[in-house]
C-alpha cells in the first residue's frame, strides 16, 4: 500500500506542470457600491508587465496570471489604492476577487497609497469595533476546522467553542443563543443540521463554504442595522458565479461529505448561476462521526442565480435547503456515546431552509436601494422510546418523549443606501419578520404517576399554533470627520407584536488613526433580544388548566462597552487588543429565590421545560481583555495568535452572584501554516497547518447522588449551580496537503488529512447521572479522529 501512495505521489508530480491561471472581478466604490470605470489594476512581482483596467460596470480580467499566491495593486484617481496580497491562483479555477475603493478625503489628484489587508477590516463600514472578515480560503485552509464557518470563528480573539460535538459559538461569555446569523442582508434560522428550535449551533454546518463570498464576523457593539441579538454576528453572503466561463468542482471529506458544485454566465446581461448539492459520506458508509456509533445521514443544496443588471436594477435568486435525519438504537449505543443512552431507541428528524429574492438599482449616481423578500424554516422532530426492566423478562418499551417543533418566516428588508459626500454616508432602512411557530413537546421525565399505570405521565409541556412579528427600523451614518477621525452613528428599534413591547437602541462607534500604523477604536451599543421561544411558550398547570405564564416577558437588554488599540508592527503583521465590558439585566428568573437565570440557557440541544411564571428581573455582565497577533499569509507562510481573558457572571432570583456555564476563564488558539512549492515548475504545493487550542473549562452543576438514586433521573444541586469546573480543555490539530496544477487543462486537484485531536486528550464533555448503573458518569470528548478530503475543479 506504501508503495502503492509513493507512486502515485511522484506520477502526479511528474506530470504537473506550471499553468497561468486568473483573476477577475469588480472594483466599486465603497459609500456607493457604484463600479469604477476605468480603475487599474496591476499584478506585482511579475517579471513581465501585466494590467488591466475596469470596463463600464466596474468588471477585469487579469489574465496569465502564473498559480500560485499572487498581490494586486488596485488604483484610481481620487481614491486611496489597495494592495491586495495572498490571492491563491490555480489552474482549475479563475480567482474572483471584490473590491471596494474608498475616496480620498481631500479630492487629491494624485493616488494615495495604502498598503492594507482586507482582513483587519470589516466589510460593512459603518462597523468601528470588534470586527472581522474572512472568507472561503481560511474555512478550508485552517486545521481541525471541518470546513465550518462556526468552528472557523472559534479561532478568533473573543470567541469561546470548546466542544467538539457542536459549532455552537460563545462570544464574550454570552451564550450561543445571542448569536444573529444573517444571509445576503436578511436573518435566518440556525444554518445546521441537527439543529433544534431556539438554538444556533449544531454537529454538522449546512453552509457550503465554496459559495460563501469574504464576509463579516461581529462581536460587539454592532452597527443600527442589525438587530434581535446580545451576544455576536455573522452577516454572510454569497458570491456569484464565473460569468464567463462554466466551472465544476467535485468534493469528497468525512464531514462536508460528497459534493458536486457547478457555475456559469447566464443570459446576456452578465447574470450567472452558482450550484451545490452535499450528501453525507458517513452516512453512505454506514459509520458513526462527531462522537456516536450512529450513523447520521444528511443532505444540502445551495445556490445563487444572478440574472443581470437590466432596466429595472439587479435581481438574483439564493437559498439554502437541508434534511438531516439519524437513528440512535439503544442495542447499538456504547456507554459513552455524546448522544443517546442504552435503554432508549431515538429517532431525529431535521430540516433547515432559506429561499430569498433580492433586488438592488442604483438611484442617481451615489445611492442604491436594495429590497430582499425572503422565506425560510427550521423543523425538528424528536421521539425517545424508552425500554422498562431492559434485557430481563419483564422488558417493555414505552414512548417517553415526543418533540415536533417548527419555525418558519416571512422577512421582507429594505435598505436606501447614500453617499453624501467622500465624507459623509447615510444608510436607512428597516426590516420585518413574521414568524409561524408549531410546538408540540411530551415528556415524561421527573413526572408523578397520577393514572396509576406505573409509569411517568406523558405531560404537554407545549403544545402551540402561534404567530408574531417583529419589526426592526433603523438609521445610521458615517463621517469622516478628518483623515484620521471617522465617526459612525445611529439609532435601532425592535418591536415585538407578542408582547407588545417597542424599545430604542442607540448605537455609536469612532476609529482614530494615531498614525500611519497606530489606531484607536471605541464602540458602545445598546441591544434587546426577546427570550428564546422554547421559554416562552412553556406550559403551566394552574387550576387543572394549561397557561402559558411566560408570554408577557420582556426583551433581554443589554449594553456593550468597547475600546480597542490596533497596530502594524511590521510588513504583512497586525496587533490588536480589546478590551469590554458588557451589562444585561431583565434577563428571565424564576418569581421565587432560585439560582435560575435565562442566560444560562443554549448550552445544548434543548432548554428546560420547567421554567414558567418567569420575571424580567435577572442580571449578570461579561468583561474581559482580547489580544490578536497575526502574520498574514506572505513569503509562504502565516501565524495566528489570540487569546481572550475574561469573566462571565449571573444573578438570578436569589441575588446570589455565579459563573454562567460559559466562563471558561481563558481561551488561548495559535494557528501556523508553511506552504512548499514543488514539481517541475515549483507550481504545486505541500502545505502543513496546525493548531493548537487551550481553554478553561466550563463550569456546570454538580449532581445530587443520592437524590437521583432514589428518584431514578438526574437531580442536580440547584443551590450550588454552576459551582464545579471541568478540567482545561487542549487540543492540538495538524492538517497536511497537497495541491496539484494540471500541466495542459483548465484543472487542479487537492488532498489533505486532517488529524484532529492527535494527542488524544481527553476533554470532558459532561458528567451526568447514569440511570442503568446510578453513578455519576464522566463521558469525553472526541478522542483522536482523522479527517480527510479531496477536491477536483475543471
Amino acid at each position: 500500500m506504501k508503495k502503492v501512495v509513493f507512486i502515485t505521489f511522484i506520477f502526479f508530480t511528474y506530470i504537473s506542470n506550471a499553468q497561468t491561471g486568473v483573476i477577475k472581478g469588480t472594483i466599486v466604490d465603497k459609500q456607493s457600491e457604484t463600479p469604477l470605470v476605468g480603475a487599474t489594476i496591476e499584478l506585482l512581482n511579475s517579471e513581465v508587465p501585466n494590467g488591466v483596467v475596469t470596463d463600464i460596470d466596474g468588471y477585469f480580467i487579469l489574465e496569465n496570471v502564473p498559480v500560485g499566491r499572487q498581490s494586486i495593486r488596485v488604483s484610481y484617481i481620487g481614491f486611496e489604492s489597495i494592495t491586495l496580497p495572498n490571492i491563491v491562483v490555480t489552474s482549475g479555477k479563475d480567482a474572483v476577487i471584490n473590491l471596494s475603493l474608498i475616496e480620498a478625503f481631500d479630492q487629491l489628484d494624485e493616488v494615495i497609497l495604502t498598503n492594507d489587508n482586507a482582513k483587519a477590516k470589516a466589510i460593512n463600514e459603518l462597523t468601528s469595533v470588534s470586527a472581522r472578515q474572512f472568507g472561503v480560503e481560511e474555512v478550508t485552509r485552517f486545521s481541525g476546522g471541518r470546513s465550518d464557518v462556526g468552528r472557523l470563528a472559534a479561532n478568533f480573539a473573543g470567541v469561546s467553542a470548546p466542544d467538539d460535538s457542536r459549532n455552537d459559538i460563545v462570544v464574550r461569555g454570552n451564550s450561543p443563543v445571542g448569536l444573529l446569523w444573517r444571509l445576503e442582508g436578511v436573518p435566518i434560522p440556525s444554518p445546521n443540521h441537527y439543529s433544534t428550535l431556539g438554538t444556533t449551533g449544531g454537529p454538522v454546518s449546512a453552509l457550503n463554504p465554496n459559495l460563501l463570498k469574504n464576509s463579516d464576523f461581529i462581536t460587539s457593539a454592532f452597527p443600527a442595522e442589525y438587530g434581535n441579538a446580545i451576544g455576536g454576528v455573522f452577516d454572510l453572503g454569497f458570491r456569484k458565479g464565473n460569468l464567463d466561463d462554466y466551472e465544476f468542482t467535485g468534493q469528497a471529506g468525512i464531514f462536508t461529505g460528497l459534493e458536486a458544485m457547478a457555475e456559469g454566465p447566464l443570459g446576456k446581461n452578465k447574470g450567472s448561476f452558482l450550484i451545490a448539492g452535499r450528501y453525507s459520506l458517513v452516512g453512505i458508509l454506514g459509520i458513526g462521526a462527531g462522537g456516536t456509533s450512529a450513523a447520521p445521514n444528511y443532505s444540502d443544496i445551495s445556490f445563487n442565480v444572478d440574472f443581470g443588471k437590466g432596466k429595472l436594477g439587479n435581481f438574483s435568486l439564493f437559498g439554502i435547503i437541508g434534511f438531516s435525519d439519524i437513528e440512535f438504537l439503544g442495542d447499538d449505543i456504547d456507554e459513552d456515546d455524546l448522544f443517546a443512552a442504552e435503554d432508549e431507541n431515538s429517532f431525529v428528524d431535521s430540516g433547515f431552509g432559506v429561499v430569498g429574492l433580492k433586488h438592488q438599482i442604483n438611484i442617481g449616481k451615489n445611492s442604491f436601494l436594495r429590497t430582499i423578500v425572503s422565506g425560510s424554516y427550521s423543523i425538528n422532530d424528536f421521539i425517545a422510546d424508552r425500554f422498562i426492566d431492559k434485557d430481563t423478562p419483564q422488558e417493555r418499551i414505552i414512548r417517553y418523549t415526543e418533540s415536533e417543533n417548527s419555525e418558519s418566516r416571512l422577512t421582507f428588508s429594505t435598505l436606501f443606501n447614500s453617499k453624501l459626500s467622500n465624507k459623509a454616508t447615510l444608510r436607512t432602512g428597516i426590516l420585518v419578520e413574521s414568524f409561524q411557530i408549531e410546538s408540540l413537546e411530551r415528556d415524561r421525565t421527573e413526572q408523578p404517576d397520577d393514572d396509576g399505570d406505573g409509569d411517568p405521565d406523558l405531560f404537554t409541556f407545549t403544545d402551540i399554533d402561534e404567530n408574531l412579528n417583529i419589526i426592526q427600523p433603523y438609521i445610521q451614518g458615517k463621517l469622516r470627520v478628518t483623515e484620521k477621525l471617522t465617526v459612525n452613528a445611529g439609532v435601532h428599534g425592535q418591536y415585538s407584536t407578542l408582547n407588545e413591547q417597542f424599545v430604542i437602541e442607540p448605537r455609536a462607534g469612532l476609529s482614530y488613526k494615531a498614525g500611519r500604523n497606530h489606531s484607536f477604536s471605541f464602540g458602545y451599543g445598546l441591544h434587546h433580544q426577546p427570550v428564546s421561544l422554547p421559554l416562552l411558550f412553556l406550559n403551566e398547570e394552574i387550576n387543572g388548566q394549561l397557561e402559558q405564564t411566560n408570554l408577557e416577558l420582556d426583551f433581554v437588554r443589554s449594553n456593550h462597552y468597547v475600546l480597542g488599540y490596533d497596530v502594524r508592527i511590521g510588513s504583512g503583521w497586525r496587533s490588536k487588543l480589546e478590551v469590554y465590558y458588557q451589562e444585561i439585566d431583565n434577563a428571565a428568573v424564576e418569581s421565587f429565590p432560585s439560582s435560575y437565570s435565562s442566560l444560562t440557557e443554549g448550552a445544548d440541544f434543548g432548554f428546560q421545560n420547567d421554567r414558567v411564571s418567569l420575571v424580567n428581573e435577572g442580571t449578570g455582565f461579561n468583561q474581559g481583555i482580547e489580544f490578536t497577533l497575526e502574520k498574514f499569509f506572505t513569503q509562504g507562510y502565516y501565524g495566528l495568535l489570540t487569546t481572550s481573558l475574561f469573566e462571565s457572571k449571573y444573578e438570578g432570583s436569589d441575588g446570589i452572584e455565579r459563573n454562567t456555564p460559559f466562563n471558561n476563564g481563558y481561551v488561548l488558539n495559535l494557528l501556523a501554516g508553511k506552504e512548499f512549492k514543488v514539481g517541475k515548475a515549483g507550481k504545486n504545493v505541500i502545505s502543513l497547518d496546525t493548531r493548537v487550542t487551550l481553554a478553561g473549562g466550563r463550569y456546570f452543576t454538580p449532581v445530587d447522588l443520592e437524590a437521583s438514586q432514589q428518584a431514578g433521573f438526574e437531580i442536580l444541586r440547584e443551590d450550588l449551580a454552576f459551582s464545579d469546573q471541568a478540567d482545561d480543555y487542549f487540543r492540538w490539530d495538524v492538517k497536511l496537503g497537497y495541491k496539484i496544477n494540471s500541466r495542459s487543462k483548465k484543472t487542479s486537484h487537492q488532498f489533505y488529512v486532517d488529524l484532529q485531536n492527535v494527542t488524544a486528550n481527553e476533554n470532558v464533555f459532561t458528567r451526568r447521572f447514569n440511570r442503568l448503573t446510578n453513578q455519576v458518569d464522566q463521558v469525553d470528548q472526541i478522542g483522536f479522529f482523522p479527517d480527510f478530503g479531496y477536491k477536483f475543479q475543471f
